[in-house]
């Protein structure tokens, strides 16, 4: 089983809303937040693009269709909303997962 760790920026208080690809998520049921990072509890992907694709999509000649998860944090800094988008994330093996 895998895992994704999406390290939140460091002026993210609570609270905060959380998008997967548009939709947002529930503390507790779709993540949890644990040594100031949020953990899904299953594998999120970044779309690879070689050379040869990204040639491609620029040209128009084929469009992107991979898998390509975004995430993002809506929370206040300084009394003001801020969003935070398309945070980094990387997928971890769960200790003891084969």
């Amino acid at each position: 089983m895998s895992r994704t760790r999406v390290v939140l920026p460091p002026d993210v208080r609570r609270p905060f809303q959380v998008f997967l690809n548009g939709v947002e998520q529930r503390e507790g049921s779709d993540y949890v937040v644990r040594d100031g990072a949020l953990v899904f509890e299953r594998a999120l992907t970044k779309e690879k693009v070689g050379l040869a694709r990204w040639t491609s999509m620029v040209l128009g000649i084929a469009g992107s269709y991979g898998r390509n998860d975004s995430v993002d944090v809506v929370y206040e800094r300084d009394g003001q909303p801020t969003v935070a988008a398309r945070l980094r994330f990387v997928e971890e093996d769960e200790p003891g997962a084969t």
